[in-house]
């Protein structure tokens, strides 16, 4: 089956189209095309996304790299679904990539009566990442999954689930105030490093000594699975305020270390608890390779199998929610075709 997908959450205008087949029991994904436009240095001056910025952008792009699929899309006769982000994320964002899919699916319709509309949960764009192929045709051993702990780190989000299968998981925690991804770019606008901060933060943790500096692991020994990065951030302005001759270099590795633990640690703990197969990793922050390095070996270190998207589809990206797409269409089910910033998985 053909999958067509529009992802506008944030500041990322993305269109894709994929071949999905295998349903929820073996399912196989192929990237016929996958285009993504993005907005980085129009917020960059900013120090982070301006909605109505976002807004405009997508209004402008969408056009644009909708017309670099549109003989595909037009010559569509065969059972297809489009599907497009309703949330969560920015609502004057999701507003622009809605109506537009809305505008295409109803011109559509009188050529392709076979192609099916669907809303698509950006969450489950990330948690399903995993499964888009990359480079190397390598094959995911579906029987190592299940269960499976899976930790979704963004700008937005952070929140560790228990999954028994493609269709059925438990939320057990997520953080109480900052995502993971905000508090890296809080703490870069802190020591002037340009947006996004996450990766600037990873670059300098390079030449940084990770035990240098004694920030808090907040919550680390808590037994429930929420996080809580509020307070570690206000540890780095305040190590900053004091600390006139700082090194940005320490303090980012010291930071990264600190946080990174706090991740490992619950994700480690619920896979032990809940006797996990494998550990799921995704969401921007999951492209950090230090991050993704200290998990595997931890999951590794206790029989888990270790599972992580391409780094090319940890950002936000329509391919990803091509898959979410097909995912809900197995799944029966049926999102509202209308934006919800606040959307829950």
């Amino acid at each position: 089956m053909r999958i067509y997908a529009i992802e506008t959450s944030c500041d990322e205008t993305g269109i894709a189209i994929i071949e999905a087949s295998g349903g929820l029991k073996n399912p196989k994904f192929k990237i016929i095309k996958n285009f993504v436009a993005s907005q980085i240095k129009i917020h960059r001056p900013f120090g982070g996304v301006v909605p109505n910025l976002a807004k405009r952008e997508h209004l402008k792009n969408l056009p644009i790299l909708f017309k670099k699929i549109e003989p595909l899309f037009k010559k569509q006769k065969s059972e297809s679904i489009l599907t497009v982000t309703v949330g969560p994320g920015l609502e004057p964002a999701l507003w622009t990539g809605v109506n537009f899919a809305k505008e295409i699916f109803n011109a559509s319709k009188k050529n392709n009566k076979k192609i099916k509309f669907i809303g698509s949960n950006h969450l489950e764009g990330h948690l399903y990442s995993f499964l888009l192929p990359g480079e190397k045709k390598e094959k995911i051993n579906f029987s190592k999954i299940f269960p499976s702990v899976a930790l979704i780190v963004s700008g937005g989000h952070t929140i560790l689930l228990k999954m028994d299968s493609f269709d059925k998981w438990k939320k057990l925690g997520e953080t109480r105030d900052d995502a993971v991804g905000e508090a890296f770019d809080k703490v870069a606008r802190l020591l002037d490093l340009q947006y996004p901060g996450g990766p600037e933060i990873e670059k300098l943790a390079k030449k940084g000594n990770p035990n240098s500096i004694p920030f808090p692991r907040p919550m680390i020994h808590d037994k429930n699975y929420d996080f809580s990065f509020s307070g570690l951030k206000t540890a780095v302005l305040y190590y900053v305020r004091d600390n006139k001759n700082f090194s940005k270099e320490d303090v980012s590795a010291s930071f990264q270390q600190s946080a990174t633990d706090v991740l490992v640690s619950k994700t480690i703990r619920a896979a032990k608890e809940f006797g996990a197969k494998s550990i799921l990793l995704s969401g921007g922050v999951a492209s950090n390779k230090f991050i993704r390095k200290q998990l595997k070996k931890e999951a590794e270190k206790i029989g888990c199998s270790f599972f992580a998207p391409k780094t090319k589809y940890n950002q936000d990206n329509a391919a990803m929610i091509a898959v979410a797409g097909y995912m809900a269409y197995c799944r029966n089910k049926k999102y509202k075709i209308e934006a919800k910033g606040d959307l829950d998985i």
